[in-house]
């Protein structure tokens, strides 16, 4: 299939965008490099730089695409919160600018990288699709409308899409793994630490109703998640948009994750133990089920060592290689 893979230069569309190439598509890969990284996009692909809204309509036009797997989007919860134009216009602005000329070229595929946020904190866990939907934050309510845009054009005009939401995006593939200029998730930033980059790592609260205090999560190895991202694109039906959460089917608390991380290394890691902070869940686990029993996904690197092992040999490759020049 030839393939448009927005936001082609980040983490996770990256590696989607390489996995979708090993698989024998061809792919082109759309970013204005914002968050993304220019090493991060795989040789084989073609690569437009540009705004998402402006250079969307003349590349899906330029020749016949069978699809599109969306990830361009801003995701940072605190500067969602400081700055919410910025996430309605960069997240939701964008993704109608993306389905209208979708629509006009007919482009009837579509995967969007949505989030577990659309559904704030939970009541239960582990979290189903059929779980309220209820986000805390700007981001989380900026992809939560995309998924309701894309229901109505599924409905109205024969789109055939898959929603994708998960939690904790980790490890690496193929020389590809977090580089953010502003890190915010767990793993990569205990692995600053063992770096040098970072003192210490601090863990916020140990007094949570979980096994040893600290808050519990959800990851998932990049990899599984790009394997998931080909299946429903290989099973997207038109008039059709299905939802499915993605997860590892286990969580780790954050304790559990530091101690990993010294295992791994062999670095002390010192931790400091901080105040809770506000709106964070004591545990948040994703249910697979659905995926798993429709569309037969499988999770091979499940396993929070093989995660962070993948994880560390990146971070140590990036610091040798000075990757994290922009």
């Amino acid at each position: 299939m030839k393939l448009v893979v927005t936001g082609g230069a980040g983490y996770v569309g990256s590696v989607c965008a390489e996995t979708l190439i090993e698989a024998g598509h061809e792919v082109t890969v759309v970013d204005d490099f914002s968050t993304g990284n220019r090493y991060a996009v795989p040789d084989q692909a073609h690569l437009v730089e540009g705004n998402i809204s402006d250079a969307i309509g003349d590349v899906l036009g330029s020749e016949r695409y069978d699809g599109v797997l969306h990830f361009a989007a801003r995701s940072l919860v605190g500067e969602s919160m400081q700055d919410p134009a910025k996430y309605w216009h960069s997240n939701v602005g964008v993704s109608l600018d993306l389905l209208d000329a979708m629509r006009t070229h007919g482009v009837n595929s579509l995967v969007f990288s949505s989030t577990a946020a659309t559904y704030g904190e939970p009541d239960v866990v582990p979290i189903t699709e059929d779980a309220p939907t209820r986000p805390t934050n700007p981001y989380g309510a900026s992809k939560l409308a995309i998924d309701h845009a894309i229901t109505s054009y599924c409905n109205a005009y024969g789109l055939g899409a898959t929603s994708l939401r998960y939690f904790n995006v980790a490890g690496a593939h193929n020389g590809v793994g977090e580089n953010h200029i502003t890190e915010t998730h767990l793993i990569p930033i205990v692995l600053q630490v063992a770096m040098g980059y970072r003192d210490k790592i601090m863990m916020y609260g140990d007094d949570w109703p979980t096994e040893d205090g600290t808050c519990v999560r959800d990851y998932i190895h990049i990899r599984d998640l790009a394997d998931a991202h080909m299946l429903a694109l290989e099973t997207n039906t038109p008039g059709s948009h299905r939802i499915y959460n993605l997860g590892s089917g286990a969580g780790y608390s954050v304790r559990e994750v530091v101690e990993m991380c010294r295992e791994v290394t062999g670095h002390p890691i010192p931790a400091e133990v901080a105040p809770r902070r506000a709106g964070d869940p004591a545990v948040l686990i994703a249910s697979s089920d659905k995926i798993k029993q429709e569309l037969g996904w499988d999770p091979s690197r499940t396993q929070l060592r093989r995660i962070v092992e993948d994880a560390w040999e990146f971070t140590r490759e990036l610091g040798e290689n000075s990757h994290s020049a922009r």
